[in-house]
């Protein structure tokens, strides 16, 4: 087994390109911190949410989450199609996995905090902004514009994401802090690799930069506001909404997106 890398930003580019696409490298990826768990966490992590109003704020964020990992599910299974190459195909193919583990994993800590039909649940506390972004994304992917659904999902939701579970799991109770931790280790790669594929492209396509610095200004919106409502929820203060931001635009900026 390859060593793995937590950080794919830390590899070189040529190594990134091929090596951290690979099934092999998801394998040693996943199996690092899944090893003795069961639906994201292991099992004798004691359960200590019991206050009511504690409990239905991180339902609602919960189901929140499970629309931008279903998002992200769809989006990665139907771009498999339409990637440009073997190794993005591949890559796609592991990312497809991630996400269905994330909603999987999301809808049992569901189960757990007592919602009986999850689905019903989601649909009824979903984030408004959330749903124009899901959409929004589906008509990109049916139009098969790979760069511009890539961007949304791989970039937008996914950094987003990434920065709202790194932020919650640090207020969470232990199971969903443990839960979360696991998928934010995910979302380094999918991240890694819509900024790296991307990038690639950009610096030979100079003019689709702006193309999808529309897409930008169209979705940021939908997906800022429904995540720092879900923080704002959880009780994360002003000033950690602001870092959330912060976080998301600098990974926007690597692209060049200022």
């Amino acid at each position: 087994m390859a060593e793995t890398v937590e950080d794919v930003h830390q590899l070189d580019p040529r190594e990134l390109w091929e090596h951290a696409r690979s099934f092999e490298f998801w394998f040693g990826s996943v199996q690092g911190y899944l090893e003795g768990s069961s639906y994201g966490r292991h099992p004798e992590v004691p359960e200590k949410v019991t206050d009511p109003g504690e409990r239905d704020r991180l339902i609602t964020a919960l189901c929140n989450y499970c629309v931008g990992e279903t998002i992200a599910l769809e989006g990665a299974g139907a771009l498999i199609r339409v990637a440009p190459n073997r190794p993005s195909k591949v890559f796609l193919a592991t990312q497809t996995v991630d996400e269905g583990r994330h909603l999987e994993v999301l809808v049992h800590r569901l189960l757990e905090l007592g919602v009986r039909d999850p689905e019903a649940e989601i649909e009824r506390r979903a984030s408004p902004g959330l749903r124009e972004f899901q959409r929004r994304h589906q008509e990109l992917v049916r139009g098969e514009d790979w760069e511009a659904a890539l961007f949304a999902q791989n970039v937008i939701l996914e950094a987003m994401e990434f920065n709202v579970f790194q932020t919650h799991a640090q207020r969470a109770d232990p199971i969903t802090a443990e839960v979360l931790r696991g998928i934010v280790k995910d979302e380094r790669r999918h991240i890694g690799f819509g900024e790296n594929e991307l990038g690639r492209l950009l610096s030979r396509h100079p003019a689709v930069r702006e193309r999808l610095a529309r897409v930008r200004r169209e979705l940021d919106p939908l997906v800022m506001r429904s995540f720092e409502e879900a923080m704002g929820e959880l009780g994360a203060s002003e000033a950690e909404r602001t870092d959330l931001s912060r976080s998301y635009l600098q990974a926007v900026e690597r692209l060049g997106f200022a």
